[in-house]
């Protein structure tokens, strides 16, 4: 028969669904320990065998995993979406480096639209803490201010509300992170200045600040174009460095002569 009986749902069942919900929607993060058996039964108001049951259950299906004497973490669902000798290997040939970075812009672009749109009021202030931190003036060493332009990026992502977005974009986070670091050290072997990348952020963030959707993808495309600029300048001025040097060489051999 199509209807069926209507039973009351178990208590464990729901605490199954909050839990799924918040690693869906990347509130819960791979690798975040959760609070205490206690503490955690107490915050959902249910019972610790409820809490266990649910616990077990997300266990079961991978979402979940313990480590002795330690706690219950969430489990690395995403893991990274290139291994470290991919992630090496995309980044040490061109074509490979200028669609990673013509992906981004495609996909950061349609993120920042969405965020400016349909980001709430605390999304907006997460990018704006994590941009405050850039601009604080802490001297910091390159892999922390890339690990910061990182987060800064991430976080729009996460304020586009969009689940499939979030997750494939947070599975390329190594990837992301070693780029920004790649990036910002080609940069300043161009000359570029940190101020001058902060200046970009800033222009980035007052925009979806304000909500301006165009202006706000606009600015991070322009910012995307400039690290695409700055790659391909530092290739050539490694090419002419080259030919410098091999000019150098047969100069010297046919003096020698």
């Amino acid at each position: 028969m199509t209807f069926q009986k209507i039973t009351p749902e178990k208590l464990s069942q729901a605490v199954t669904r909050q839990i799924e919900d918040l690693i869906l929607r990347g509130i819960l993060r791979p690798g975040e320990r959760l609070p205490s058996e206690r503490e955690l039964a107490e915050r959902m108001g249910v019972s610790r065998p409820s809490l266990r049951d649910a616990i077990a259950d997300l266990q079961t299906r991978g979402l979940l995993t313990s480590r002795a004497g330690s706690g219950i973490y969430v489990a690395d669902v995403l893991g990274s979406a290139f291994s470290p000798a991919l992630v090496q290997l995309i980044g040490s040939h061109d074509a490979a480096v200028f669609d990673y970075i013509a992906f981004r812009r495609d996909m950061e672009g349609l993120a920042i639209e969405r965020a400016a749109r349909l980001g709430s009021d605390t999304d907006l202030a997460v990018v704006n803490t994590i941009f405050t931190r850039m601009e604080d003036g802490t001297r910091r060493g390159p892999e922390d201010d890339a690990r910061l332009d990182a987060e800064f990026h991430m976080s729009i992502v996460e304020a586009s509300h969009n689940i499939i977005m979030l997750h494939m974009m947070r599975s390329m986070f190594d990837l992301l992170r070693e780029g920004v670091l790649y990036n910002r050290q080609t940069m300043f072997r161009q000359r570029t200045t940190r101020d001058d990348l902060l200046a970009q952020h800033r222009k980035i963030n007052t925009s979806l600040q304000r909500r301006d959707a165009e202006q706000a993808r606009a600015a991070i495309e322009k910012h995307l174009d400039y690290v695409e600029r700055s790659l391909l300048e530092q290739r050539r001025a490694e090419d002419n460095e080259r030919t410098a040097k091999a000019r150098l060489d047969h100069e010297r051999d046919s003096r020698s002569l």
